[in-house]
């Protein structure tokens, strides 16, 4: 057996040798050996095509503004990311769920695997080192990265509230417990209002349990409560939901008083929800919900560690994403790097992330044994994947030419001699090429990836039939898609009327669920007098504002005192329509 190097591939040949000699007859096999397959596969193409445009957005935020004051960039930048990562995923998954052939069903399954293990890693690397969430918010944003990955508690709702009787459904009790173990109070107050009508003479019962959940207190970054009030605020209350257990409030009813051991962070309880837990890391964030919610961030290496120790049974061998998200958890990156590198069947992931925490100013003292720096290898490494396929070469050229800043010119284009200067002027007409990749992405139904490449061609024409589509979608289905790129729009929203209307109109709903009800008021009172809603949508917002319409204050009479007697009279118009 012998072999050669090709261009990114391997090429295997058999060696036919007699005892005396060269073997006269028969012929030497030749097979290629590809050492990243990933860039073979059409989906898995776009989702390299689509994350293009975010690496070469990256490389030009400027180099003499602080790191501190660009925070809000990178973490704009890394939900990018994420948000091609999940819509390629899902893609995947549809074409797992349609195919016949069992195998092609096998691969695409571990290709989605494989995505899910990345964007769960790259959420848990953006909280802990990109965004750097302080003791407080950094319980927030832990709940978030949980509850985005541990969606099955909604889809279980979805079957219990479908059924004829919810609250006598078989997975009632779990959709209620898994609410609470992931600090979703209010959805499970909602469905214990079902079982108190069932129940009428418990009635009194299930009001006490809606009163501790209602009281459970949330740390909020964007109020004035030191850190110090808060666990003050949140130990009373712990002492409360304590109280209630010791004088057996909730005796007679097994489920309510497993939910008051679950509230106090009863470890034993906590345990017993291995099956509706389901990770060591969501019983870790349950446990500090629960235990210690002003967490800081230098302690979270012991509460991960014992959590898995306690979680995992003692015979289970850890897996290696477990490492990795210990790892993270210890605030090690590099040993992150290190570990995705080695499990990971691609280098896109640990290329782009790398760079990302580059640009962080994260890897500024790792230096590689043999001159390079990791972003500068792992870049390099990735780009020699993309030398087998020739659809890359616009891509591969980019990628260098990031790296060149700190190389000289014989160095790196030296290496490859095939990109020629035509190429790298071609990587500056790119307006074209976006145009080009929004069509195919709207074609495709691709409705984010769309929106970007429009926005980056400043095409407004474009960017408004793309907002229409995301409207249209809203109004069929009662959600958006793609919220990481929506609630990151910034400066890019006033591109054109239609893709402002949906940046605010997103905005609404967003304080709307933070119960911001005046601001989210002012706000939909603005959109309906600013003319910029297609007049299809004229109805759903009228439908928006009966809910603050029932709220005690909705918004101050100087407020509405500002808006002009025009303003009133398109209002008006609206609602005789």
């Amino acid at each position: 057996m012998g072999f050669a190097w090709g261009p990114g591939d391997i090429l295997v040949y058999e060696t036919l040798y007699k005892a005396k000699g060269a073997s006269s007859s028969g012929s030497s096999l030749i097979h290629e050996v590809r050492k990243d397959e990933d860039i073979y596969s059409p989906i898995l193409r776009k989702l390299f095509n689509e994350s293009h445009h975010i690496f070469v957005g990256l490389q030009t935020v400027g180099e003499d503004v602080p790191s501190k004051n660009k925070k809000p960039q990178f973490v704009s930048i890394s939900k990018n990311y994420r948000s091609v990562i999940r819509a390629c995923m899902e893609e995947l998954q549809q074409l797992a769920v349609l195919t016949k052939d069992a195998e092609a069903a096998t691969r695409l399954g571990n290709q989605v695997s494989i995505l899910l293990a990345i964007e769960l890693i790259w959420n848990l690397c953006e909280v802990l080192f990109i965004d750097a969430a302080p003791a407080g918010s950094l319980l927030l944003h832990l709940l978030d990265w949980v509850r985005l990955h541990k969606a099955d508690v909604d889809e279980k709702t979805r079957e219990v509230l479908q059924s004829e009787s919810p609250a006598e459904h078989h997975n009632y009790w779990d959709v209620v417990v898994s609410y609470v173990l992931q600090g979703r109070v209010e959805e499970a107050r909602q469905m214990l209002v079902k079982q108190a009508n069932l129940h009428p003479a418990a009635r009194g019962m299930f009001k006490l349990m809606d009163k501790l959940l209602s009281k459970m207190p949330f740390y909020n970054p964007r109020s004035t409560q030191t850190l110090t009030e808060f666990d003050v605020i949140w130990r009373h209350w712990h002492e409360e939901v304590d109280r209630c257990l010791q004088d057996n409030s909730f005796s007679s009813n097994q489920h309510l008083e497993f939910i008051c051991k679950i509230l106090l962070g009863d470890e034993d309880s906590l345990l017993e929800c291995k099956d509706l837990l389901g990770t060591w890391y969501h019983f870790l964030v349950t446990r500090l919900l629960f235990c210690h919610p002003t967490v800081k961030p230098t302690d979270l290496h012991y509460y991960a560690q014992s959590c898995m120790t306690m979680f995992l049974d003692s015979r289970s061998v850890s897996e290696p994403l477990d490492s990795i998200l210990l790892a993270s958890f210890e605030f090690d990156i590099h040993q992150v790097i290190k570990d995705c590198s080695i499990v990971l069947n691609n280098w896109w992931f640990v290329a782009h992330l790398t760079d990302l925490l580059d640009h962080c100013k994260l890897l500024q003292s790792h230096n590689l044994h043999f001159g390079s720096n990791l972003r500068e290898f792992l870049l390099l490494e990735y780009a020699s994947g993309l030398f087998t396929h020739h659809r890359y070469v616009l891509q591969l050229g980019v990628i260098i030419l990031s790296i060149y800043n700190q190389h000289p010119y014989n160095l790196v284009f030296g290496s490859l001699p095939w990109i020629t200067l035509t190429t790298a002027q071609s990587l500056r007409r790119s307006e074209n090429i976006c145009k080009i990749m929004a069509t195919r992405a709207l074609r495709n139904n691709r409705l984010g990836s769309a929106l970007s490449w429009s926005i980056r061609a400043k095409d407004a024409a474009f960017a408004t039939l793309i907002s229409e589509r995301f409207l249209q979608d809203y109004s069929t289905r009662g959600t958006f898609s793609d919220l990481d790129l929506i609630d990151n729009l910034g400066p890019s929203m006033l591109l054109s009327n239609r893709l402002t209307f949906l940046g605010k109109y997103r905005e609404f709903h967003r304080l709307y669920g933070q119960k911001h009800f005046s601001k989210a008021a002012k706000l939909l009172l603005s959109l309906m007098t600013a003319k910029i809603a297609p007049q299809s949508f004229w109805m759903t917002l009228l439908t928006d504002a009966l809910p603050l319409l029932e709220q005690k204050e909705v918004i101050s009479p100087h407020a509405l005192s500002s808006c002009s007697k025009s303003a009133h009279q398109s209002l008006w118009d609206v609602l005789v329509v």
